[in-house]
Formats: structure tokens, sequence, C-alpha cells
């Protein structure tokens, strides 16, 4: 694997209680997470910072991650650079260890956008560059662009969108596949497979989803939790061992449910 990541991170999407992703982040920290993923358009990067630097784990050991350019964000993209730049101002650090491409529609034009990504890392603003909701017909343009490798790709996976096609692309080329949305916004507690190895388990479902996506190569998650409990829950997903048979059965699921699906995404 081209870079050391943390596989569970915590997300901190939020569309409400943004000041909260403080006590998140530092209840995160202490529970054992070692990886955590923001955005500018989440409107709560000061706080993630400030729960990271308020925390007494070393910022060193942290892998931090957040996003820019977005369908609304920066509104142009000569802004890109001073969006990067924004970013790091709000997280109170002088670099990330990485910064994702937020969405490839809106403002998002492939060689400006990652020219200025490409300067960024060169300057050391950025140790890895990242995207996030490519198809793959982006992932290919995006590396003709690049000099630097993709490190990570997230886009949303879980039981019900397993992303054959995307996790493909990233063994190929050895990235990160970062899984958003990894519990389908609980959906998983309702699929049979997964409540079957839950139960067989003693665990959550919530445990089982994350347990299957780390079990396929490559892949990481970034489920967001707000209470200690949850953020516990789904942390333990990293000492559930499935057997072959439970996860046959959840890939067997033929389900499908996308539940980040913006008219404007660029699958539709």
């Amino acid at each position: 694997m081209a870079i050391e990541m943390p596989r569970i991170g915590l997300g901190t999407y939020t569309d409400d209680d943004q000041e909260g992703r403080y006590d998140a982040v530092k209840t995160a920290l202490d529970v054992g997470y070692r990886h955590v993923d923001t955005a500018q358009v989440y409107e709560n990067e000061e706080y993630v910072g400030r729960g990271i630097a308020d925390s007494p784990v070393e910022r060193d050991d942290v892998f931090l991650a957040t996003k820019t350019v977005h369908n609304t964000v920066p509104e142009s993209t000569d802004l890109v650079r001073d969006a990067i730049e924004g970013c790091l101002e709000r997280l109170g650090v002088d670099s990330v260890d990485l910064c994702y491409v937020h969405w490839p529609v809106g403002v998002y034009e492939a060689e400006p956008v990652l020219t200025t990504y490409q300067e960024a890392y060169d300057d050391g603003l950025i140790d890895n560059i990242g995207v996030s909701n490519f198809t793959p017909e982006h992932l290919e343009e995006a590396r003709e662009i690049l000099d630097a490798p993709i490190a990570a790709h997230q886009f949303e996976m879980h039981p019900l969108l397993p992303q054959e096609e995307l996790r493909a692309d990233a063994r190929e080329h050895d990235y990160w596949a970062v899984a958003y949305s990894p519990l389908a916004q609980g959906a998983v507690a309702d699929v049979d497979p997964v409540v079957d190895a839950a139960e067989a388990h003693d665990a959550s479902p919530y445990q089982v989803a994350l347990a299957w996506l780390l079990s396929k190569e490559n892949v990481a998650a970034v489920p967001r939790a707000t209470g200690r409990d949850h953020i516990a829950d789904n942390f333990a997903a990293r000492d559930l061992e499935l057997s072959d048979d439970e996860l046959a059965a959840i890939d067997a699921v033929e389900e499908r449910e996308r539940c980040i699906d913006f008219d404007w995404a660029p699958w539709n």
C-alpha cells in the first residue's frame, strides 16, 4: 500500500451541532482512533482541529484528512489554493495527511484543480492527494494529470452498495478505497446476513458491516458517530473476524441502496 492509513476513522459530517465534533474527536482519540476525516463543506474543521489539539494524543500520531472543491465551494478554480490553505488554517495545522477533491462536479475542472493540488503537495501543504466520488473515467483522467499518486478514493460503500468496480480500481492502482456512509445510515441493521452474523458473534450489526468492509483488500472506513458508546462500538469492528461463510452471505446480498445520490452527482 502506498501510504499507511488507520483502517477505521471517525467521520465528522453532521447537519447540526458542529461544535459537537470537538467532543466527538476527543472521545474518539481517547477510545483509540487515529484517523479523523472532515471537509471544508462540513463547516466544522475548526472544532475538529481543536479536538485534536486538546487531546493528549500527539498530532503526529493522528492521520488527519479533509476535503475541498465541492459543487458550491470554492466558487472558482482560481480559489482552490485558497481553499486548501483555508482548511489548514481552520484545522490549526501546517499540513494535513490527506486532502481529497470532494466532488468532480460544479467548479471542478480536472486540469486546474488537480494541478493546484499537485502544487500544494509539492509545497508540503498536503502529504497525500485523494479524490472523492469519482467515476472510473475521472480516476483515469486524474492519473494522467497528477505526478503524485492518488493515495485514496473516498466514496459510499457498504453491504448494500459494494462498489466492486471502484474497489477493483483501488487494488489495481494500489490506493485506499475509503468508505463513507459505511453503515448505510443504519440500513445495514435490516440486512439478514448482517443480522445473523451479529447474533452469532454477540456483536452489533454495525460492527459486522464494518468488519465485512475491513475484510476487503485496500479498504478503510470512516463511520460517523458522536456518543462514546457508538464510537467505541464502531472501533471494536477491528477485532471482529467473520467466517468465510458469513462474508460470502453478505457478498451475496442483491439489494442495492445508495444513501447519497444527488441529482448532480457524477454517476447520474
